[in-house]
């Protein structure tokens, strides 16, 4: 009876990992050889006539290289003000959406979050149509207060800024559906007690609402961060890394040094110097984060 027992256990064990088999031969595949085949070009003079060892020379190069730290700072900058305004302002709108009726709150959810299943493409279209210097909405609008057209995307002080707008965009919709989903988790019995003692709406929010949506802040945090690191469509479709590589990204630059100059040394050391920025920055997050998370 014993060993019966302990074949159906082993041929249960069995069965699920075959269901799990496609997705694990599809993460091997697709994610996990790519990311040690980088690592090893990574020490590669690898162009489209060479190929060479030359150990942490690419990293030198790129450590010296004034555009590839213009890049680099751009990213950066990007997740400094993409992941703040991302966080806030989904948790200021599910907060609203949240009190109203149920077809009220999908309708916004649908508005929201209707940018992020668009096309990049179409997005990139509007939004140039937007900012087009002669017969864009925005030039416009500002010109009703009498400000001159302006260049958006062909200005330096301004295509980064303008960049970041379309980013927060695309980004928003689906922390929004995250937090109404958490809001309606928090029980109501918490903040009726609270209010009986005399708790303002600031103070309910700050000690109950926000320890018990913390989970799901910090899994949007996380990857809103590493969605930010990799901004690659709206920099090719709308700015072209310019004007200056005012607007260039890591990736954009990784994409233009593989595919049109054909040195993938190069382009696989930039993408493992950008994954361990990435990853850096997501473990100081999930170690910041997790220790006021409640679960």
């Amino acid at each position: 009876m014993k060993k019966k027992k302990n074949q159906w256990k082993y041929k249960e064990w069995i069965s699920g990992y075959l269901f799990l088999l496609p997705a694990l031969i599809f993460f091997l595949g697709f994610v996990v050889y790519p990311m040690i085949k980088g690592i090893y070009l990574s020490f590669f003079d690898y162009t489209a006539t060479q190929y060479r060892f030359i150990g942490l020379e690419n990293y030198r190069i790129l450590f010296h290289d004034s555009i590839f730290k213009k890049s680099l700072w751009n990213t950066i900058i990007i997740v400094i003000c993409t992941v703040p305004l991302v966080v806030v302002f989904s948790l200021f709108i599910s907060i609203i959406i949240y009190n109203k009726s149920s077809f009220t709150r999908s309708f916004y959810r649908a508005a929201f979050y209707l940018p992020t299943i668009s096309s990049i493409v179409t997005i990139s279209v509007i939004w140039s149509w937007i900012y087009h210097p002669t017969y864009g909405i925005l030039n416009y609008l500002t010109s009703l207060f009498g400000i001159k057209p302006i260049s958006w995307l062909g200005h330096e002080k301004f295509a980064l800024p303008a960049l970041i707008l379309v980013i927060f965009t695309t980004a928003v919709g689906q922390p929004i559906i995250l937090y109404i989903a958490a809001l309606g988790n928090v029980p109501r019995a918490y903040k009726e007690a609270a209010a009986i003692d005399g708790a303002t709406r600031w103070q309910q929010f700050k000690h109950i609402t926000w320890p018990l949506i913390m989970p799901t802040s910090l899994y949007i945090i996380i990857i809103t961060t590493i969605n930010s690191f990799q901004t690659f469509g709206v920099v090719q479709l709308l700015s072209g890394g310019g004007p200056m590589y005012r607007t260039s990204t890591v990736l954009f630059q990784l994409y233009q040094t593989a595919f049109q100059f054909q040195n993938f040394g190069i382009a696989s050391a930039m993408g493992i110097i950008l994954a361990i920025i990435a990853i850096f920055i997501s473990i100081l997050q999930f170690k910041y984060f997790s220790s006021d998370v409640e679960y």
